[in-house]
């Protein structure tokens, strides 16, 4: 995919602008308290950080949270003062103090963690069916794309089932429309080919697998028989919640798999010069580029492409 328009860049980065304003007046990071407690957002991760560590010091706390040390030391002493926090030297370096929680501090933080607890479930409640699993779906989404050391999440591989095809089709036609410019007859070609997929499928030989993250599909493939000795790679996509994670790979590697055990001799697949990510998928799992076709699909001169991988 080629780099985004001055334009394009811009109503994202107003779209990313926009969501923040949003997002810290829903949490109310923009009020004098957080959830009504004597507390500031900043304090409030302090002593979570507290509560969940085993006395850190506070240039531990301070690099987790990214804090000025003056800032940070003014929130400590304002602690011990009401008694939520002990500290003790670290013996090998004096300058430095570990912290732990009193029994007061302790009974703090429960009951502001309860009052977040409880503030997120309304929230939670108020939102339409399937509301919840779009959100927290979202949400670890934008950690992962944003935190290097988010944990990678677990992916899946499945084969099709009711409403699969559906999804392959909408996402097809919406994501090639969005990154490429791509008319309506692209999607038209997708529901074409997965209409016939269902209608001649032959379990025995022919696949569809689809890629999940927590339940939500990212990526699809298709495996049909083109002869029987050719089999034919179709429909793969990776929706950009799935990207970087590999899945490519491993959809193309489910079909290369697949079609040994099924006696197949050759797999070939057609593809466009300018689809890179795919190109270097197959590539990478030893598919040959054996022939070229400029033509004009889906409102775009293009030079399709055909590859093959001998098994």
């Amino acid at each position: 995919m080629g780099a985004p328009s001055t334009n394009d860049q811009e109503a994202r980065i107003a779209a990313i602008r926009r969501f923040n304003r949003f997002y810290t007046r829903k949490i109310g990071v923009l009020e004098q308290q957080l959830l009504e407690s004597p507390y500031s957002l900043t304090e409030a991760r302090v002593l979570f950080e507290l509560a969940h560590r085993d006395e850190p010091t506070a240039k531990e706390i301070g690099a987790q949270l990214d804090l000025d040390p003056g800032y940070l030391s003014r929130i400590v002493q304002a602690f011990m003062d009401k008694g939520l926090v002990t500290r003790k030297p670290v013996p090998s370096d004096r300058r430095q103090f570990r912290l732990a929680l009193t029994t007061k501090g302790r009974l703090a933080f429960g009951r502001l963690n309860r009052s977040s607890h409880d503030e997120v479930g309304v929230m939670l409640e108020k939102l339409p069916g399937g509301g919840e699993e779009r959100l927290v779906a979202a949400m670890t989404t934008i950690e992962r794309l944003l935190d290097d050391e988010a944990p990678r999440p677990e992916v899946t591989l499945r084969t099709h089932r009711p409403g699969d095809m559906g999804w392959v089709v909408q996402q097809h036609g919406a994501l090639y429309a969005r990154e490429f410019g791509w008319d309506i007859s692209f999607e038209g070609l997708c529901a074409e080919i997965a209409a016939q997929f269902l209608k001649n499928f032959d379990p025995a030989r022919e696949r569809c697998w689809i890629a999940e993250i927590d339940g939500q599909q990212v990526g699809s493939v298709f495996l049909v028989k083109h002869t029987d000795e050719v089999a034919k790679i179709r429909l793969l996509l990776i929706d950009p919640a799935g990207r970087g994670l590999g899945i490519g790979k491993r959809l193309v590697d489910e079909c290369i798999a697949f079609a040994r055990s099924c006696g197949y001799r050759k797999i070939t697949l057609w593809t466009q010069s300018m689809l890179l990510a795919a190109r270097g998928i197959y590539q990478k799992a030893g598919f040959v580029h054996v022939a070229t076709e400029p033509h004009h699909s889906f409102g775009h001169d293009l030079i399709g492409e055909t590859w093959e991988l001998t098994l």
